[in-house]
């Protein structure tokens, strides 16, 4: 510039970020929302672009996609993934599908989200994380969709225990408590088929509560001792009108539940913390109950999803006569993700969350960051659920958390100790 007059330039068009995304069931809605609403309140450096969606049913994709507000659609996700007009593929559709989708978007160049858990077999995930770090060099990056770290009290718990505020991390106790599946007659869905699923509660909501618990403490589960239950063994074979989840179908035809209900586990974390983990989806009354608590040396934090936006916080180094648990609102301009929002106390939801992960995935892809959770994070949750299936397969046994044990001679795997 010239001088000191010269009016200041008003920014370029922003270069767009062009997304195709695979399902439009209820993770793809969620994920559509975000995708519309995060240009709209946030100042991203990129412009997200909802250029094609994919999914099997011609007529249904296209009235998900207008409904929605995709500009296009496929049949096939392999067009969509070969589309020179796709920059990021997110893959929104059930675990069985992610790992070919996953491979195939990285190996042609492109930025790939991923809902959780990252596969349904740990094998499928160490392939995908492999991926994303072959695609990396060539700028090329992957993230896992666990949007509940996103939930700005949760960011914030994140934030005080990093900041001592609890002092030394001692305990975690996480659950994930829903009743969708409570009434024995609740219908069959793909997500109670093992082969489409891969695990039932445990994968479902039990890996969300894996991926809070190291994120909020900053430490990795090491070993577990678990046990996994199936209460209803045999559902009704859903009909066509028939509504997933919780809405009784009862009927002559019923179908085999191959996942579990329920699981839970005792762990041990890096760093001497000891964790608690329960998933149910047969809790009557829990509608979506995410609940942790982190204890630490001179203090607590405190979360249950819903209550979302609120935190509890006891500070331990106070007076005892008048101390107790602090309820933060966290709706705060201050508070992670806030300003951008409503007045203070005004709360937001649960998709909310989605668009903070949309912020944050786009803010990192303009800076040629690698976005978190990345693959690796997804796969070191998927080495606890296979560690929690294996200790649940050995009677309770004691696993540590790692790459399963080689193969004896005899071709079977020795069991972990209980001592190990």
């Amino acid at each position: 510039m010239s001088g000191g007059t010269d009016a200041a330039q008003p920014p370029g068009p922003r270069p767009q970020l062009r997304v195709g995304m695979v399902g439009h069931a209820f993770m793809g809605a969620a994920h559509s929302q975000a995708w519309r609403v995060a240009p709209r309140f946030f100042d991203l450096p990129l412009a997200p672009v909802m250029q094609v969606l994919g999914g099997r049913d011609p007529a249904r994709t296209a009235a998900a996609a207008q409904r929605l507000g995709w500009g296009a659609v496929e049949t096939d996700w392999r067009r969509l993934v070969d589309r020179d007009d796709v920059d990021l593929v997110d893959i929104a559709s059930p675990g069985q599908t992610h790992a070919e989708i996953a491979v195939a978007a990285l190996a042609a160049g492109k930025h790939v989200l991923c809902e959780k858990p990252l596969a349904n077999t740990l094998a499928e995930a160490e392939v995908m994380a492999r991926a994303a770090e072959a695609a990396a060099p060539g700028g090329a990056l992957a993230m896992v969709g666990f949007t509940y770290r996103r939930v700005p009290a949760v960011a914030l718990a994140r934030q005080l225990v990093a900041d001592g505020r609890i002092g030394a991390v001692r305990q975690v106790r996480a659950q994930y408590l829903q009743d969708w599946i409570a009434d024995e007659d609740a219908p069959l869905s793909w997500r109670l088929d093992k082969a489409l699923a891969g695990s039932g509660a445990l994968g479902d909501i039990g890996a969300h509560i894996i991926d809070l618990a190291q994120f909020i403490t900053g430490r990795s589960v090491t070993g577990v001792s678990a046990l996994m239950e199936t209460f209803v063994h045999e559902r009704p074979v859903a009909s066509a009108s028939s509504a997933l989840g919780g809405t009784s179908a009862a009927g002559a035809e019923r179908g085999p539940v191959t996942v579990d209900d329920a699981a839970l586990f005792l762990a041990r974390l890096d760093g001497g913390v000891v964790g608690t983990f329960e998933a149910t989806r047969m809790a009557w009354g829990r509608k979506n109950a995410i609940r942790i608590e982190v204890s630490g040396s001179t203090g607590s934090v405190a979360f249950d999803f819903e209550d979302m936006n609120a935190l509890e916080y006891y500070d331990a180094t106070q007076d005892a006569a008048t101390n107790g648990f602090r309820r933060i609102q966290v709706t705060e301009p201050s508070h992670p993700y806030l300003a951008a929002w409503w007045p203070a106390g005004h709360g937001l939801g649960y998709e909310h969350a989605f668009t903070h992960q949309v912020v944050d995935l786009v803010g990192d892809l303009a800076a040629g960051r690698q976005p978190t959770p990345s693959f690796a994070d997804g796969l070191a949750v998927q080495r606890v659920l296979d560690a929690v299936e294996r200790s649940a397969a050995a009677d309770s046994a004691w696993t540590p958390v790692g790459p399963p044990p080689a193969p004896a001679a005899n071709g079977t795997r020795p069991l972990a100790s209980a001592t190990a």
